[in-house]
């Protein structure tokens, strides 16, 4: 077997900063997670919570005196990719000293400062942001692009659909992903230009890595009907928001509606098993962990909001994606792909 996978992580990131990376990352170790950790951030602050955790004793700590935050533009942040504790961690990757780096901080910064010093794989055009989302199914949704891009043309949906099936294998263990384009209807004369051609360049492979089976509305999204769907940044991030509000909303309206009187606390008292259940599935904690697909190097995006749970949860999707060497899985999909299809050209 060999030597468990490496992750850098930016413990400055989020909301909860060194307290929650940290305990995150201990939680992980706990679970059974075969990972190694570099922390980089304020040390004083990280060996603190450490010593809360002897369960990290063997982690190593990189000293950063700047920490990249929410107000901070992407501009800026390339600036300071040396100096802070986002850039280092991300660089430990470019140098090969990670196999992956984690961040829960700002996510404008955090693809810009990748981006520019992973670069994109070769024959990617744009990298995008993949996640897991639940569903009434067996397996979870792997849904991107979730704004790295917020204009895509049909190449970059072409790829989109590669590394989501790829990625979906490889994360969620599917062995052939069912693969749609996020549309305004199921009909192939609906949609912009870029949407048909992209479907019409993904029917014209026969790959028995994955399938693709046309569109699908945003309503069907949780169904189980679908493995991995693709769409461009823009619109992406609105379907992600609105799934996350939803899940807030109904959460917080059944609170309410069992405090509402004593019969509905009664009630409520029957039916905690269900709703502990529904509380479960629904929480964003549950399925935290985004991955920037397409560049030469994995990066690991956190909920800003995340818990300790949750960046367990993120730190697990880095550990697999880096053990099952999703950046080779893409690289060999791509050329198989291009070996039967020719994908669309670029928009100049």
């Amino acid at each position: 077997m060999g030597q468990a996978p490496r992750i850098a992580l930016d413990a400055m990131g989020g909301d909860g900063g060194p307290a929650t990376t940290i305990a995150g990352a201990a939680l992980a170790l706990t679970r059974g997670e075969s990972v190694q950790f570099t922390l980089f951030g304020d040390e004083v602050a990280i060996r603190a919570e450490m010593a809360k955790h002897p369960i990290l004793a063997g982690s190593d700590v990189v000293h950063c005196d700047d920490v990249i935050t929410g107000e901070d533009k992407p501009s800026q942040a390339i600036r300071r990719t040396k100096t802070s504790s986002m850039g280092r961690a991300i660089l430990a990757v470019k140098e090969g000293e990670a196999s992956a780096a984690m961040s829960a901080g700002n996510t404008g910064a955090m693809m810009a400062m990748a981006k520019l010093s992973l670069r994109t794989m070769h024959g990617i055009d744009r990298p995008a942001l993949a996640a897991l989302m639940p569903t009434l199914g067996d397996n979870d949704l792997v849904m991107l692009d979730l704004g790295a891009n917020t204009e895509c043309d049909a190449r970059n949906l072409v790829e989109f659909a590669v590394m989501g099936a790829a990625y979906s294998r490889a994360a969620a263990g599917v062995a052939c992903p069912r693969v749609r384009l996020l549309n305004i209807g199921t009909e192939e004369l609906k949609g912009t230009g870029e949407l048909k051609e992209a479907a019409a360049a993904l029917r014209a492979q026969d790959s028995g890595d994955w399938t693709f089976e046309g569109f699908i509305e945003a309503d069907r999204l949780g169904r189980g009907e679908v493995d991995v769907v693709v769409t461009d940044g823009f619109s992406g991030n609105i379907a992600l928001k609105s799934i996350e509000g939803t899940a807030r909303f109904i959460t917080d309206l059944l609170r309410r509606a069992f405090s509402s009187s004593l019969r509905s606390k009664a009630g409520f008292l029957l039916s905690r098993p269900a709703f502990t259940l529904l509380r479960e599935h629904l929480d964003p904690n549950n399925h935290n962990g985004a991955v920037f697909l397409g560049l030469n190097g994995l990066v690991v995006k956190s909920h800003g909001g995340a818990d300790a749970i949750g960046t367990a949860n993120a730190i697990g999707v880095a550990t697999r994606i880096a053990s099952n060497d999703i950046t080779r899985r893409i690289t060999e999909d791509l050329d198989n792909f291009r070996s039967r299809a020719a994908l669309p050209q670029a928009v100049a």
